[in-house]
C-alpha cells in the first residue's frame, strides 16, 4: 500500500474517534431529567411499563430524518397517550431548555 492511501484510510477513522465524544449524549444529564420528569415511572431503557422502553424508541426512530424534531416536540409538549386503549395525558419534561431537550432525545435515540 502507497503511504498516501493508508493516510487516505486512516484519517476517517480518527476523525470519527476524536470526534466521537463532542457528538454522545450527556448521560447523566439525560438521566438526572428523566428522573426530575418522572419519565421513568412509564418508561425505562429496556423494558416495557406503561410507555415504550427507550430502546424500542430508538429502534422506531432510527434513520428517520424526523426523529429529532418528532420526539423534541413529544418530550417538550404535553399530549394524549394510549395505554391498554386508554387515553392518558403525557407529560412533559421539567425543562424548557431547548439544549437539555436536545441532549435527552439525543440519548433516547442513542439507546
Amino acid at each position: 500500500m502507497t503511504r498516501n492511501f493508508k493516510l487516505a484510510i486512516a484519517v476517517p477513522f480518527v476523525f470519527f474517534a476524536l470526534a466521537a465524544p463532542a457528538f454522545a449524549a450527556d448521560e447523566a444529564a439525560a438521566v438526572q431529567l428523566l428522573e426530575d420528569s418522572k419519565c421513568i415511572k412509564c418508561h425505562s431503557v429496556d423494558k416495557k411499563k406503561d410507555g415504550p422502553s427507550f430502546k424500542e424508541t430508538a429502534a422506531k426512530y432510527k434513520g428517520k430524518p424526523e426523529a429529532m424534531a418528532k420526539l423534541s416536540k413529544h418530550v417538550s409538549e404535553p399530549s394524549k397517550v394510549k395505554i391498554d386503549g386508554v387515553e392518558e395525558k403525557h407529560g412533559s419534561v421539567a425543562t424548557r431548555d431547548a439544549a437539555k431537550i436536545k441532549n435527552l432525545v439525543e440519548w433516547i435515540l442513542s439507546r
